[in-house]
This record gives C-alpha cells, structure tokens and sequence, in this order.
C-alpha cells in the first residue's frame, strides 16, 4: 500500500510545482481566464543564452491567447527543463493591463565546467580517464555527468583491478567565473585484488593445472606465473571462463560445462575463485561425410580436413581445417571463384564417446571480380599500386589473390602494413564482386645524420632517402610536395666525412617497374671517395695518435659505379625473384703506405647474381615467412690468361686487376608463436632464426684478392668501407674482435677472413605496431665465427653470445635500437672484448 501511496504523493508534489509556476497576487488561481500575450521578457539570461531562443524554445507567442492559470505555462516550464539546461525555471506576471497580461520568463542556466581535477590517479591514467569521460571544458554540468564521470572512473580502475577503490567528486563554484564550477575527482584506489588461488572442482579427467593454464588472463599467485599479472579483472574472468570450456572442447569433452563459480573474499587484498565443472563423456569423431559438394569430391576434401576417424574430437581444430587456416578446405574453394561458398559442419551424437560429422556445402555461383577501387593513396599514383595488385577485373575470385596483394602493397613500403585492408563487396544477383583496398599512406623517406668510428678515426655521415620519388616529375613545379612524389622510384644521396681524412659521395636510383608494364627493376649507382694519410703511423691497438695531421703526399681516390637489373620469376613459384648486376672501381694510389703496393692502381670488373625468395609481410616486424637468398659475385678469372709467374710477379702488376669468386648464403625463417591466426594477433611472440654463410675464393692461390674480405664481431657497422670490406655483426663482442685479433686494419691481405658463418636465434615482441613508428623488444641468441683460410674452417667452433634489445622505425630515420649481448667466449689476443658489450643499430638487422 506504501508503494503506491509515495508515486501519487510525488505526483501531486510535481503538479502543484509546475502550477506555482506562475505568480502574481493580482490573479485569481481559482478562476483560471484567458488573456492575450503582449509581452514576455527572459529574465536570466545574461550573456549566457540569447532570448530570442529561449522564447522560441518555451513555445510563448506574443498576440496569442494564454489562460492563466492553466497548462500553458505548465507545458513552457516542461519544455524548458526537457533541454537540460536549465536547474530553474518558472514564470511570473509582470503587470495585467485589461485582458492582456505580461510575463517575466524566469530561467537559471546549469552552471559550466571551468577545470576537473583527478586526485589520486597517475598521469597516465588520467590521461586514460579524460579520454573516457570526454568532459570539456564550457559544458553545462547537472547531477547525471556527474554521475557518469564517476561510474567511468570507477570502471576504468577496476579493469586494472582496483576493486577496493572509492571515488568522491565535489563540485565547488569558479570564484572567478560566474556560474562556472570546478569538479574535484578524488580517487583512492586502495590496494589492487590478487587472486590468491584457483581452485577447479569437478575435473577428474583434466587436471586443474591444465584447465588454470588455459585461462589467459586470470592467472593465480605462483612461482609458474612469476611474470603475469594475478590482479582479478571481471571482465578478463568472463573471458576466460569460456577459454576453460574451449581447452576442455579442444581435447574431447564436448558437453563440458560450469556448473557455478564463485569469487571468496580471504583477506582486503587476495581472493579465491571456485570453479565447479561438470566434464562429461570424452568423444572421437567416427563418420564424417560431406554433403553438396559437386566440384570437388568427398576423398579428396577429407584429405585437406586432415580429421580421421577415431581422432579425438577437437572442436578448435575442426573450424581451423574448415574455414581458418592458410590450407583450409573453404580457400580451396575460395581461391577458385567460390566466394559464396559456406561449409556448415553439424555434428550427430553417436552411442557414448562418438561424433558423426556431416559437413553440408553450400558453393554457390563462381564470382567475377567486377570493379577494383583504391582508398587511401593519397600521395601514391594509382599505376604505381595497381601493378602490384594480383586481382584483376573480369577474373574469377581469389581469397589468395587478394592476401598476395595486400603483401605486395605491405612491401613497397608506402602505405602503414598494419592499417591495410581489403573490403569485397559481393553482388549475389549477378554473380560478380567488387573489391575495395583500404590503404594508409605513410612517411617514408629517410634522412640519416650519424657518427661512426672506422679507419681510426670519427666519421660523420649525412643521407636523404627518398622512397616514392617520381622522375619523370622532375621539371613540373606543380608535383613539388616538397619533391616529386608517387612513382615509387627511390633515389638516394649520402656523404660521409671525417672533415681532415676522408671524404665519401654516393648517388643512387632504383626504378621497380623499368618500361611500366613489367616488374623488371632497373638500379644504378656511382661513388666517389678520398683519403689522405698521415704524417705518423698507425700503431698495432687499431688505434690512432692522438697527434696525427693530414699530407697530400698521400693519398688514395676510389671512383666506382655499377648497374643492375632484376626481374620476377613464376618458377619454382613467384615469390622468386633474380637480380644480376655490373660494376667497375678503380683505386688510384699516391705514395700510400697503408696497401700492398704505394703508388699505381687497382681495378674491379665484377658481375654479381643474387636468386632470391621472400614471402614476408611486414619487412618492418615480419610475423610469418621466410626470406632466403644465394648470391655470387665474380670477376674475369685473369691469371688464367696470363702466363705471368703469379707468385714471383711484382704486387703493383698483379694486382693492376682483381679477380676474385664471392658466394653468400642468407636465410631468414619468421614464426608466430602466439595462437590463433596472424592476421587476427595484433601483437604476436614471434620467433625469429637466420642463418649466414660467406665465402671470397681465388682462382690462383698466389693471386687472392685484397678487397672483398669479412670483418666481424659487434655491431655490423662501420663509419667508412675501406677495400670494399663486409661487416658482420655479432653481438657480445667488440668491432672487428672476430677477425682482426692480433693483427693492423691497414693490410687488407692480414686482416679480413675468407670465410664465415653466423647464426641468431630472437624472440621478438611487439610494443607499438603504428603507420610511422614502431617499437618491439627482443632477446637473442648468437654464435658465428671467421677464418682465414677454407682448409681451417670447422663449423662447430663458434663464439657466442646472449642478450637483449629494443628497436624503435621511425618513418624519417629508419631502424634505431639499442643491444645489450654478452660474449661467453674469450677472444684470444683481445682480452676484454668479450663479456658484456652495448651495440647501437642503425638501419640492419641481425
């Protein structure tokens, strides 16, 4: 009876409010007359509301009639505060001349947000919090965004488990502002909630440890879960409740259930959760049939299903086979025009522990690619990405296609890989579909200032690299943005000095479509450098004096220039792809003391052949593939046309011209250790493992090359290349400690190995995956080695390291990072050049 009385007394309140809206003495309430409107003024308004809008809102029309009192007023009232932003209203007679009455409109705007402060919160969280509550400074403040910034704070803290917290906001008026109010959030957040210990009841097939294991996010205080969070988060334990119920599905039981749970309080900062389970039988799948196939036929789909009768049933395996995987049944249909295509698997109970599986297809019509749109290039030329695309207009559908595309558009490094997109639009009333690709544009090009110790000495080095450059816009000022871009040509310039010593200009270009109509490359270079020498000797600790000065006397230019062609293969399949390539330099000696011979030249006719394949997606954080490659480089075999005595023959004559064989191995294997599908993970744990071989051969013994050779140990960079030498990092050791221990830098013949082999091992974590930047943790392993001569070669003698590093791509400087490897071998000759060493990377990849 109470509960219906408290309603009708509250009505009755609001009714006689609204009706004392109206007041004046010289009207008579119990004899309510109709009067005209003359005049109605807002009183309140300030400079806060126009009144003009206030009176058309209120719906009081000057000249109309109005009774008095009487619902009109009650419904301008109503009105008024239906806007939500007023905290009063009400309406009084001014004056009654006759039949015409003047009112005062009477209105109190809600006050406006000056400042809201969050106490008791990180910054982060803060930033977290205004992001959430999206309160901005001017708007009008009543007791429902209150209560929202409140409920908003409230469940952002407790997603990151703080479950004890208390959250007060007083609102305190501007003394500065009029009407304006300052909202103070004060937040304790206690204690977050650990989960002290799962306990899963019921399970008498799983043990617990399993069922617990499965749970991704809700993790138990153990020494098995030292580095996850065991902070209880609600909404992670609805999650993982349903996780529990797919391991039990993975592994057979397919009727299990949670029968209840339960979350126990045991002390302010620790609960326990209770689990009961009811497992059920544990089934095998028995006869699986298919049912409206007709292209293909029932053997050959059970053999890409790969389930065979008798296996345990896995409902997890059964949608990967069907519909997730790479090689699922469905993309054999979907890679042959069948885009309608459905596979719908219904399971039949049979007897106690068996699954008949009736898998019924629906193939549908083949679709016909009917238009192809590009959304997002908004620098790119549309040539420039259409040639890359694998799907065509007039062709049938293909889901491999159009995955081939998107890492074809993901390599040409333009656009953001992890923004990239395709939409298909299917057209089921006349059989075709349109494909839309979704594309994110992004900074590219590279400008690269850096400092490098090589030869002895400190070496600036200054590059641009400009990655979609169009030449054939050179000459139009209105393709200037700054600089002609779109045609995915890149050009490239770099310098590098020491300011006394050396000096280095190179100038580079690449087309990857040379003609526009196929995918043959076309690159070409030139390079020129000069080095002085000094006026005191080199010491023997690959060290300089402090005291050394520049002479003309001496003195070494380099000039060299190459030219190259590559092209795509369709065999084995076409991610192959062959490169072959011409290059010339010519060493000019004066009276230099640092070669084999002071005073002469030196000249390299080389010609290098590189087979090459990459089916990576992400150059920048590959999460699946591989990359392999196997070049040669060689020179005309000149002591074969000579009949010179090659070990009696005077080094300025011998070595007028270089002959040399240089043969390189490369491979590169990147796995996803995350589950569930790559493209579906947007942070995986991904493995990493290379593997590098070199070898620089002779066709005479007494005529090898002193160009050409390896240096390894550290970092892999150098500030400058002297005799074409090749830097081969490995971590935990210093520059060069794998190579030249004991020896000059100076003599090439001394110092660079012949051989070499590396191999590294990385687990790689994603931190930020973004358009322009992106950063990943890693840690590795390491071991490699050199030798001088191929009959000293011994391939399990190798020095190795373990360590740690971050990498940071920033769209304008390339690959950054920071390595810290520790060497667990001594380095003879070299004391201290193992142990733990920090490497800075630039640009390369162990």
């Amino acid at each position: 009876m109470i509960k219906k009385i408290i309603p009708l007394f509250l009505l009755f309140f609001c009714f006689n409010r609204l009706a004392a809206q109206v007041e004046d003495l010289d009207i008579n309430y119990s004899d309510p007359k109709v009067y005209e409107l003359a005049g109605v003024e807002v009183v309140g308004a300030g400079d806060q509301y126009d009144p003009a809008t206030i009176l058309q809102q209120s719906g009081l029309r000057v000249g109309r009639s109005i009774r008095i009192p009487g619902d009109e007023t009650t419904n301008v009232v109503k009105k008024l505060y239906a806007t939500k932003m007023f905290s009063n209203v009400f309406i009084t007679v001014n004056r009654v001349e006759g039949d015409k009455v003047y009112l005062d409109l009477h209105i109190q705007g809600l006050p406006r947000l000056t400042k809201i402060n969050y106490i008791g919160v990180k910054k982060a969280e803060e930033t977290k919090i205004r992001e959430k509550t999206d309160m901005v400074v001017g708007m009008q403040i009543d007791d429902y965004k209150i209560r929202m910034v409140k409920m908003q704070v409230e469940r952002y803290l407790k997603e990151k488990g703080f479950y004890n917290l208390s959250v007060n906001i007083i609102q305190r008026d501007d003394p500065d502002q009029k009407n304006n109010v300052i909202l103070d959030v004060i937040v304790e957040k206690n204690n977050k909630i650990k989960i002290a210990e799962i306990v899963v009841r019921g399970n008498s097939e799983v043990k617990g440890q399993k069922l617990k294991a499965a749970m991704k996010k809700t993790k138990e205080r153990s020494i098995l879960n030292l580095f996850k969070s065991s902070n209880f988060i609600q909404k992670n334990f609805e999650e993982d409740r349903y996780n529990l119920i797919n391991k039990y599905n993975e592994i057979g039981y397919r009727d299990a259930v949670i029968l209840s749970d339960s979350v126990v309080s045991v002390s302010s900062k620790r609960v326990k959760i209770y689990i009961d389970v009811q497992e059920g039988n544990k089934y095998y799948f028995n006869n699986i049939t298919w049912m409206g196939n007709t292209m293909y036929n029932s053997e050959v789909l059970s053999d890409i299903l790969g389930i065979k009768r008798g296996d345990v049933y896995n409902s997890k395996q059964l949608e990967e086979r069907l519909v997730k995987d790479d090689d699922a049944v469905m993309n054999v249909y979907q890679n042959n025009g069948y885009l309608f295509s459905r596979m719908d698997p219904v399971e039949i109970i049979h007897g106690n522990d068996s699954i008949n599986l009736e898998i019924r297809v629906v193939e549908g019509p083949k679709a016909i690619i009917n238009k192809i749109m590009l959304k997002g290039n908004t620098t790119t030329h549309e040539h420039v990405v259409r040639r890359e695309l694998y799907t065509y207009p007039g062709e049938y559908w293909s889901r491999e296609d159009v995955m081939r595309s998107l890492r074809e558009l993901s390599t040409m490094g333009y656009f953001n890989p992890e923004a990239l997109d395709v939409d298909p639009r299917p057209n089921p009333e006349d059989g075709t579909v349109d494909i839309t690709y979704k594309l994110e544009e992004k900074a590219n090009d590279k400008f690269e200032l850096s400092g490098g110790w090589g030869a002895g000495m400190i070496i600036g080095s200054v590059g641009l690299t400009f990655s979609n450059f169009s030449i054939r816009n050179l000459f139009n000022k209105s393709a200037y943005h700054p600089l002609p871009q779109g045609d995915g040509q890149t050009l490239s310039l770099n310098a590098q000095t020491n300011g006394k010593y050396y000096s280095q200009f190179s100038l580079s270009f690449m087309e990857p479509w040379l003609g526009g109509r196929r995918p043959n490359s076309f690159n070409a270079s030139v390079y020129f450098s000069r080095q002085t020498g000094y006026t005191s000797a080199y010491n023997n600790s690959y060290m300089v004096k402090p005291t050394q000065q520049t002479t003309s006397n001496q003195m070494m230019l380099t000039y060299g220039a190459s030219v190259g062609l590559g092209r795509r293969l369709k065999w084995p399949d076409n991610y192959f792809q062959m490169t072959t390539s011409v290059s010339f330099q010519r060493y000019e000696l004066k009276n230099w003391a640092y070669y084999i011979f002071s005073d002469g030249n030196s000249n390299t006719l080389s010609f290098s052949a590189t087979l090459r394949r990459s089916s990576i997606f992400n150059p920048i954080f590959p999460k699946s593939g591989s990359d392999f490659s196997l070049s040669v480089t060689l020179t005309p075999p000149y002591s074969a046309f000579s009949t010179r005595d090659m070990e009696t023959e005077k080094d300025r004559i011998k070595y007028r011209w270089i002959e040399y064989h240089k043969w390189k191995f490369v491979g590169k294997v990147y796995v996803p250790l995350s589950s569930g599908a790559v493209e579906e993970v947007k942070r995986p744990l991904v493995f990493y493992a290379g593997v590098q071989y070199g070898y620089l051969g002779s066709y005479n013994k007494f005529r090898q090359s002193p160009f050409e050779g390896f240096e390894m140990g550290g970092d892999g960079m150098s500030g400058m290349s002297m005799y074409g030498r090749e830097y081969i990092g490995l971590r935990g050791y210093e520059n060069g400690a794998l190579t030249n221990a004991g020896s000059s830098f100076i003599t090439p013949q001394s110092s660079d190995a012949r051989l070499y082999s590396k191999f590294t091992m990385e687990l790689r974590y994603p931190i930020m995956l973004g358009g322009t930047n992106t950063i990943y943790a890693l840690t590795f392993l390491e071991a490699g080695n050199s030798w001088y001569k191929l009959k000293d070669f011994e391939p399990f003698n190798l020095y190795r390291s373990a360590g740690v590093g971050v990498r940071i791509f920033l769209s304008m400087f390339g690959m950054l990072g920071i390595d810290w490897g520790y060497g667990f071998d001594e380095v003879p000759t070299r004391p201290g050049a193992s142990k733990g060493q920090f490497h800075f990377v630039l640009g390369q990849e162990f």
